[in-house]
């Protein structure tokens, strides 16, 4: 990736303000990058643009759209997933935000913003036995079992 120092500062910037919650200030760092039209930028720059436009400027598909490519350029950057999940959740595609939570969580299993948007969609975890239906008597009480022991 050829990306100069200035981009660079500018992107982490933007970043940095969205991770805070300044979305709006993050945006316009973002924005300023845009402009420029580099074509050698990470994913997690799209994964933040399409979030943040989606959310502030209710851009909803073209988000989705950035949020995905990012997921393409960087497979293995978390926040990728999170911010397609976050993305996924305003678009109300429920089965794709649980599909990249559990994406991103085979990457980093102990991120804190996949886990708490798994949570949120309340995400249940798979089976005891898998090879028996979720109803099954057996599975149900292991899973009870399982439950109470983890506390």
């Amino acid at each position: 990736m050829a990306v100069n120092a200035e981009l660079l500062n500018t992107l982490r910037r933007g970043i940095d303000c969205c991770r805070r919650g300044d979305w709006n200030e993050g945006l316009r760092h973002l924005g300023q990058i845009a402009e420029k039209g580099d074509p050698g930028l990470p994913g997690i720059y799209f994964s933040y643009l399409g979030y943040g436009i989606a959310l502030r400027e209710k851009r909803v598909r073209e988000g989705l759209q950035l949020c995905r490519h990012s997921v393409k350029v960087e497979f293995y950057q978390a926040d990728n997933y999170l911010n397609l999940a976050r993305t996924c959740v305003l678009a109300h595609q429920r089965s794709g935000a649980v599909r990249a939570v559990l994406d991103g969580l085979k990457i980093d299993p102990h991120h804190p913003g996949l886990l708490a948007v798994r949570r949120e969609l309340g995400i249940r975890g798979r089976p005891v036995l898998p090879f028996l239906d979720r109803t099954n008597f057996l599975n149900q009480l292991l899973g009870r079992l399982r439950h109470a022991l983890r506390g």
